[in-house]
């Protein structure tokens, strides 16, 4: 018989799927999988506390990959920086790297949150066409809005 975590992520695959999301369908496999070989009592422990770096590093890297092939140089940069808009990407960069730093603090003493937030996610995905970008900004946007609704009342 299958277990709630097992239901649970068949659901999370069938929404997946009815959403064409690849990357929830991936990572919904990849659990399953881990799960049925018998390899989540070690896996999972050290995914729930390094997945969020080990993601961000694999971000990082994909970002970086224009550099690294020459696709873009310091004249690029330079030409960039002449943009009213470049300035505009450039102070956006910074905000949502803080913004997720906020995030970050926020799943790590809270970690429930990250439940409604990937099934807000996952609802977006579903029924808005929208981008699973990860928790972590997510998490970043609730931390902001956490503080403003403390401030406030």
């Amino acid at each position: 018989m299958f277990s709630q975590p097992v239901l649970f992520l068949l659901v999370l695959l069938a929404v997946g799927l009815i959403a064409k999301n690849q990357s929830l369908i991936v990572a919904v496999a990849l659990l399953l999988i881990i799960k049925m070989i018998g390899f989540d009592g070690k896996l999972f422990p050290y995914l729930q506390s390094k997945g969020i770096n080990l993601g961000v590093t694999v971000i990082t890297i994909a970002v970086l990959v224009p550099i690294a092939t020459g696709e873009i140089g310091f004249k690029q940069l330079g030409d960039a920086l002449k943009s009213s808009y470049a300035w505009i990407a450039l102070a956006s960069g910074i905000a949502v790297a803080l913004i997720a730093k906020y995030g970050l603090n926020l799943l790590e003493n809270d970690p429930h949150i990250t439940a409604a937030l990937v099934f807000g996610t996952i609802l977006a995905v579903a029924l808005f066409q929208g981008v699973a970008v990860g928790p972590l900004i997510g998490a970043g946007i609730a931390y902001l809005f956490m503080k403003l609704t403390q401030l406030f009342s």
